[in-house]
This record gives structure tokens, sequence and C-alpha cells, in this order.
């Protein structure tokens, strides 16, 4: 099977009035869907059921983009055997088909790239440019994921030994239960999805609440490309009661989950308890999240390290998991640095992202969202932050919050420690470079982080002492691409599963070694 060289997919320049008359036709023919229902689908079978859950568009909430089902239990374990099932003829698939049928998958996205956009923007609220990046990611995902298994199904040497010739396979695992989060709604989930399917297991994909429709429309690709029913099942509905059921179900072999801390330690446990009739233990990749800190040291160049902050601070309004929460700022510079980041924030244009493709800054995802943040604003200032820029709820309809920037937090106060998942930025000073570290250094995460620096000694220091999964160095600790940058953190930010990276697809299949005796035979007498 002959293919080119992966190369990741480009992002579309909106500034072209051709491309923005596309986008806009885009977001009209979705609006128009608003209020559509969606059904359950397992082993191919639509099931509609009599409750519902809406996902309902942040940045006018009144607007129902999509009515789902309210699945149950029931559900969940039908989901996981009709998987299982499925799973029997899957796994005997030849690597080169399942590979083309996420090639084939790719190129229906890029086809249906302005309508993918048009979804994420308006099912949570993403800026043009966060969308079509979402979008980009889930192609380049599908591509790479889909070269790896041509790689992991190749010839695999061993050290040879007289008298036997020996080789190593990957065999696929089984069923895998899938929960991505509502933020990188589309390659999250397709990544996540794909790399299981490539790898010749079946799974059971259950959404975010929050942004089922951009999860619907990658069951709509997969099924477009030839994927046969019941590899993919979607279910919507309560994430901890269904959620649970899959993880416990005894024919489940591996979680595939990003989301919360808490969540995750739960998935976790209940993922390692045995159950009646199962005969492995479950492996659970999981990413949780950061508390992402940006050190810039007394000889930076404050612009470029301005510039980057606010790039990840403020990027989606702060809710990646990447995102730059800290920034721990040498003392020397520290003032001017802080006005500097102050200026820009202020600067960042905040409304409807589905009105102009120069919004910076749209809704957070949901109400529950939007308080919490602003509790923490609220925490950090009774805790001796200053407020620097924003501060406050946005004046429009919609779950918006300024995009705030709080001086003079403590490295230790609530703010500089507890991921909060929205546009708040804590400015810590160091008295100098070894105390920066030692700040950055001080939570219990592990996800990503960089050092703005002119000194290589320091950033020399930096790559052995800075303990993130991901760290970058003079550039935003946000914007990680597929093979470029592994991504996948330490500590309570998960597994270190590094998506988009080459040991990826081993996290969904297992080795198998032969030997076979090269020896002749000596044949026995009658």
């Amino acid at each position: 099977m002959r293919i080119p060289p992966f190369k990741n997919e480009t992002i579309v320049d909106f500034s072209k009035p051709s491309i923005r008359k596309k986008q806009q036709a885009a977001l009209a023919a979705v609006h128009a869907l608003s209020g559509n229902e969606y059904p359950l689908v397992i082993g191919g079978e639509k099931i509609t059921t009599q409750q519902k859950i809406r996902s309902m568009n942040p940045a006018r909430p009144e607007e129902v983009v999509g009515v789902f089902q309210k699945g149950d239990t029931a559900h969940s374990n039908r989901a996981i055997e009709t998987a299982h099932r499925a799973f029997q003829d899957w796994k005997d698939v030849p690597v080169e088909k399942r590979a083309a049928l996420l090639f084939r998958a790719a190129a229906l996205m890029r086809k249906k790239r302005f309508e993918l956009n048009a979804v994420l923007i308006t099912e949570v609220g993403k800026p043009w440019v966060e969308a079509d990046a979402d979008v980009a990611e889930a192609i380049d995902f599908l591509e790479f994921y889909g070269r790896e298994m041509l790689r992991y199904g190749a010839d695999h040497p061993v050290v040879k030994r007289s008298g036997e010739k020996g080789k190593l396979v990957y065999l696929p695992l089984g069923v895998g239960v899938v929960i991505p989060p509502w933020n990188f709604p589309f390659a999250i989930l397709a990544g996540m999805s794909s790399a299981a399917i490539v790898a010749g297991n079946a799974i059971v994909l259950k959404p975010s609440s929050d942004s089922p429709l951009i999860g619907w429309k990658f069951v709509e690709i997969m099924k477009e490309a030839g994927l046969p029913d019941g590899v993919l099942n979607f279910i919507t509905g309560p994430g901890g009661q269904m959620g649970d059921a899959m993880v416990g179900h005894p024919l489940t072999r591996f979680i595939s989950f990003t989301g919360s801390k808490e969540v995750g330690i739960h998935i976790n446990e209940l993922a390692s308890k045995v159950q009646p009739g199962q005969i492995w233990l479950k492996r659970v990749v999981a990413e949780m999240g950061g508390k992402d800190g940006i050190v810039v040291d007394a000889d930076a160049d404050l612009e470029d390290a301005a510039y980057g902050v606010v790039k990840s601070a403020f990027g989606f309004q702060g809710q990646k998991c990447s995102a730059c929460s800290r920034a721990i700022v040498h003392e020397k510079i520290y003032d001017r640095f802080v006005d500097l980041v102050a200026r820009r924030t202020e600067k960042l244009s905040m409304g409807d992202p589905s009105t102009s493709p120069d919004i910076a800054m749209g809704p957070v995802i949901n109400q529950k969202a939007q308080e919490k943040i602003l509790s923490y604003i609220e925490k950090a200032v009774q805790e001796g932050g200053r407020i620097a820029a924003g501060g406050r709820k946005g004046e429009m309809n919609g779950y918006f919050v300024q995009p705030t920037v709080v001086a003079d937090v403590g490295p230790t106060a609530t703010i500089a420690q507890e991921e909060i998942f929205g546009p708040v930025l804590a400015m810590i000073k160091a008295k100098d470079f070894d105390q920066a570290l030692e700040f950055a250094n001080n939570t219990e995460y592990g996800l990503t982080g960089a050092v703005y620096t002119r000194n290589k000694k320091h950033l020399k220091r930096a790559e052995e002492e800075f303990f993130v999964g991901n760290l970058y160095l003079n550039r935003n600790c946000t914007g990680a691409l597929v093979g470029v940058h592994p991504f996948g953190g330490f500590n309570m930010s998960g597994t270190d599963s590094k998506a988009g990276g080459r040991d990826y697809l081993l996290l969904f299949l297992q080795a198998k070694s032969i030997a076979v005796s090269t020896r002749k035979q000596k044949r026995k007498r009658a």
C-alpha cells in the first residue's frame, strides 16, 4: 500500500472573502438544522428514548443545537455486547483495509470541513480559527494513525537464534469505551476513536453531553467511509450512570478517557476491580488536565513572551488542558510584564463567534462553568490577588467571562493550584530562575509548560528540571501538532499517552511472540 509521507493539515485562511463566504454559508445551514433530533446507534440500529438531552449554543442559550437521546445502563450494556460481537470479525480485517478506511474518512472530513467547523462554532463556542484547527487535528489523527497501523502491521524483526525463526505480531485488545471531552470534541474524539478502530478493536463512543452533535457527525463520516455496523456504537446520556456501567462491564477491555482529574481517578479505580467473568486486567488511557505554567526569565524578549502567554492563556477561552493558567515571572521584569499582558488581554474581542472570524473570545461552555470561573476570580481577590484585566461576566447574552489577568498571586494560592478551565491567568512573581522552576513544578499536574529566556544554561535546565510531558522553549505552550509534538502529561495529568506519537497505538494493541523451530524433525519409525 503506497501512501505519501504524513504531513500536517493546513489551517484555512479566513482573510480570503471566498473562504469567509463558505464558512458563513455552512453556519447558516447548521443554524437552520437547530432542534433536529439524533438517535443512539447500536450495531447499526437507530434507537430513540422517551427522555431526551439537549445540546445548547453557549453563545445563544435559547438555541437548541440538537436533541439527543437519554440512554441508560441497559443501552450501555447492549452497546458493549454488540461491540464484542462485531470485534470477532473486525479484528481479522487486514491492516491495509482498516488503514484505508481511515484515509477515506479523512478525505470526507476535508470535504465537509466548513460544516464541521460550523458545528464546533455553534455547539461549543469556538472561534473560527480554533474550530478549523480542531478539524485539522482530527484529519491529522486519522492520516497519522492509518500510517502507524501499517507500520505496526509490517514485519518486526527479533534477534535471530540458530535453529529458530521468530517474529512479533501486534493484535487488537477487544472492546473499548471511548469517553472524549467537550473542549476538543472533534479532534480528541476522532483521535481516540480512530486509533482504537484502526488497531482492530470495536468501541462504544459516549461523547460529552455538551457536544454530542459533533460526535454524531463523526459517526456519520465513519459510516460513509465504510465502517461495518457494531464496530463503532454511539450512545448519549448521563455520564456517571452510563459511564460506570460501561467501565465496569466484564467484556470491556480498555477505556480511553479525556476529562477531569476527578472523573479520571474514578474510572481508574472502577476499571481496576475485576468483575465476575472478566478474564483480563482492563487498560486505562487517561488524560486528566493540567495547571500549566510559563516561566518568563529576566532576559526574555518581553513582547514575544507576552504574545505567547496571552495566546496560551485565552485561546478558546482558556478551555484547554494545555492552556497557560500561570505566568511565573522574574521579579526584575514582573511589573512591566504584567502591564504588557494586561494591555494585550484588554484588546481581545469577545462575542458570539458565529458572527465573525475576528472574534477572539467566545463563551465558556455552559452556565455552571461560567459560575465556577467567576467564583475562582472572587476567591483569587479574597486571597490577595489584584485584577489587572477583566474580572467580570460578559455583558452580552450567553455564558461569557472576560479574559482575566490576576496579578500578585501567591504560588500556593487556590488559582495557582487548581485547574479552572476558563479565561483566568495567575501572575506569580519569582525572585530568580531557581525559584521560578520551583514554582513551575509545585502543582500535582505535569502536562505542558514553557520557558522564555535567552540564557542557554537556563534553557538546558528547563529541559532537565521542568517536569511536564510537553515542554516548549521560547514559544507558547498550546497548539501541539500531531506527529510533531506527541501529547500527554505526567502526575495527575494522566497516563502520558502521547497522542499523535509513535507509541500511541501500542495502547490499543497487544504483542504476540511466535517462534518456529527450523531444525529438521527426525521421523519416528512405525
